[in-house]
């Protein structure tokens, strides 16, 4: 038997070192993917928590705005 690799079996090592490596480059990949969507549901858990209050601040002051008609949709005795 030889004692030195043949061809074929150099280049399904090299294919296996190309795999690896692709494999490693994956992972780093899916990990960074799945950090940016952690942050991103922080982002819109905060996004949500500005639009309430922007929604509020909005009301508050649309009714110090138009005080007639939150005066005449109250019922009159």
């Amino acid at each position: 038997m030889q004692s030195q690799p043949t061809n074929a079996v150099q280049a399904k090592d090299r294919n296996y070192m190309q795999l690896s490596h692709s494999l490693a480059r994956m992972s780093r990949a899916i990990a960074q993917t799945a950090d940016l969507c952690a942050l991103m549901k922080v982002n819109l858990d905060a996004m949500r928590v500005l639009a309430a209050s922007d929604a509020a601040q909005f009301m508050t002051v649309a009714m110090e705005l138009n005080p007639d008609d939150s005066e005449e949709d109250a019922p009159r005795e």
